[in-house]
């Protein structure tokens, strides 16, 4: 099966500028993709485009994999109905290198010499104004840009800056730098930067007089079409001190029936066989949670290594046995203080991430949804340091969101 087949199979290309066996299988490519500085770590909603990533440096591609220090300081309105906050230098600066770090153990060492790391403030900050206006701005029609549709759903909203509207430039920029310093032909992004790659395979064109081309991988969303990569506390983090290997674990093992099959094909490097017979387990009997856990499993090991991932799985194990399985499950640590004479369950439940406010709490435990230890929690219920075994205590929101909660032995 050729790479481009394989990409059709898997559902991993939603756009492409040209067809799929000219992009992917008619010799080795450079190719790039760039990841804005917006935190100091990424996060799942990255995993796809590195995943991508992989299969291209796999298939004989080179990779160049860029931190946008200078895009980050303007940022991307691409799937944004207000302005962004900006960040300062030494905040972008900091990130930059985290996310730099990030990408060289997920992807640096795969193959000696395939990928490269680049900040587009190397080409970027040097730029002036005037230069800028003539030797760039001059070939960018705002027509094209106007019509573009993350420019249009903002100017059809709460309006757009300058700084936002001059992005799409920029980053047209690093793939004239790119396809010049690289001999880059290829940029990879999500489908909401289809306007952005646009833009820059134009500007290629009329500085250089060269083709170069695009492709995007599609909207991951979960059964009621909302964006998948989030969990109820926020972003699911690629480092392990933001998001432990048993949290990412947790979350792709808690993906929904219907889409875990979808999840596999796009973010694992089983192959057609194996996919196969994980859908007909699946399909037998989708209780057993066969393909959850295959699919768990397999992203923290290519996020975090095989030992991470078997540790992450045999918690799991565990505490859905009725273990205690502290060492990688997500823990919440309370001083003493905080139980006094008993700590009140809807306090507890905010406290260990599972509720967002006391009303939902309220209406969680109204529903039956909260669990103290294995037990259903009740209106009013009080926790106190007895009710601790060992120090510790688990919680359950539902039947899989499970936060062990800890008292700390220092106080």
């Amino acid at each position: 099966m050729s790479l481009a087949e394989e990409l059709r199979w898997r559902g991993a290309v939603q756009d492409a500028s040209a067809p799929l066996e000219q992009l992917l299988d008619a010799g080795p490519r450079v190719f790039y993709i760039g990841f804005d500085p917006t935190a100091d770590s990424l996060h799942v909603g990255n995993l796809l485009g590195i995943v991508l990533a992989r299969r291209l440096i796999d298939a004989g591609h080179r990779a160049i994999l860029v931190a946008g220090g200078a895009t980050g300081m303007i940022g991307d309105p691409s799937g944004r109905s207000s302005e962004r906050v900006l960040l300062d230098p030494a905040t972008l600066r900091h990130n930059t290198a985290r996310i730099a770090g990030q990408l060289q153990r997920l992807l640096g060492d795969v193959v000696p010499g395939a990928v490269t790391l680049e900040d587009n403030r190397t080409w970027l900050e040097p730029l002036t104004l005037i230069g800028f206006l003539r030797d760039i701005g001059k070939h960018v029609p705002v027509s094209a840009m106007l019509a573009r549709e993350s420019i249009r759903t903002r100017l059809g909203g709460e309006g757009l800056s300058f700084t936002e509207f001059s992005y799409m430039i920029l980053q047209a920029v690093d793939f004239v730098e790119l396809h010049r310093r690289y001999g880059c032909t290829l940029q990879l992004g999500g489908s909401d930067q289809w306007g952005n790659i646009a833009a820059g395979i134009d500007l290629v064109r009329r500085l250089d007089g060269h083709e170069v081309h695009g492709l995007t991988w599609p909207l991951v969303t979960k059964a009621d079409g909302t964006k998948f990569g989030k969990s109820m506390g926020g972003n699911v983090w690629l480092d392990e001190d933001r998001t432990s290997p048993y949290e990412l674990y947790q979350f792709f093992v808690r993906a929904e029936d219907q889409k875990v099959m979808e999840y596999v094909a796009l973010y694992t490097f089983l192959s057609f066989d194996e996919i196969a017979a994980l859908r007909t387990a699946h399909e037998d009997d989708p209780s057993r949670r066969i393909a959850h856990r295959r699919l768990a499993w397999e992203v923290v090991r290519f996020v975090h290594g095989e030992a991470a991932a078997d540790q992450a799985a045999e918690a799991a194990r565990a505490l859905f046995e009725g273990g205690r399985a502290e060492a990688g499950a997500p823990v919440v640590t309370l001083e003493r203080a905080a139980f006094g004479d008993g700590i009140d369950v809807i306090d507890l439940a905010l406290a260990a991430g599972l509720a967002r406010s006391r009303s939902e709490a309220r209406r969680l435990i109204a529903q039956g949804g909260l669990y103290v230890d294995g037990r259903r929690a009740l209106e009013g219920q009080r926790v106190s340091q007895a009710d601790l075994t060992d120090g510790h205590l688990t919680l359950r929101r539902g039947k899989r969101d499970w936060v062990v909660v800890r008292l700390n032995d220092a106080n």
